[in-house]
């Protein structure tokens, strides 16, 4: 199955390790398979594949992962299927569009 990708490099996930205890949470719920547990620690094996949907952070027992939804590559989606136009989040944005998506 082919993953969907949005926009490369710009998704808000921040994985603290230091704080993870390895429970595998984030890997049970998140629907795109960003996560995997390497050495009982969760790793972002795929990060650019990132929606933002927020259910990771969500059902984190020990709040180690950190992810602004509606924010970055999922709104700049939507943003841009609304609009009719290409997905637009980063410097080549205009002020309002830059604000909105990042």
């Amino acid at each position: 199955m082919k993953k969907n990708y949005y926009l490369r490099n710009v998704v808000t996930l921040e994985l603290d390790k230091n704080n993870c205890i390895g429970c595998g949470m984030c890997t049970m719920v998140c629907p795109h398979a960003v996560f995997e547990i390497v050495d009982r620690k969760a790793f972002t094996a795929d990060r650019d594949a990132c929606m933002e949907c927020g259910a990771c952070a969500k059902n984190c027992p020990v709040n180690a992962i950190r992810v602004k939804t509606g924010v970055g590559c999922a709104n700049a989606v939507i943003k841009g299927a609304l609009k009719g136009t290409e997905p637009c989040c980063g410097p080549s944005c205009g002020p309002s569009e830059k604000a909105a998506c990042c």
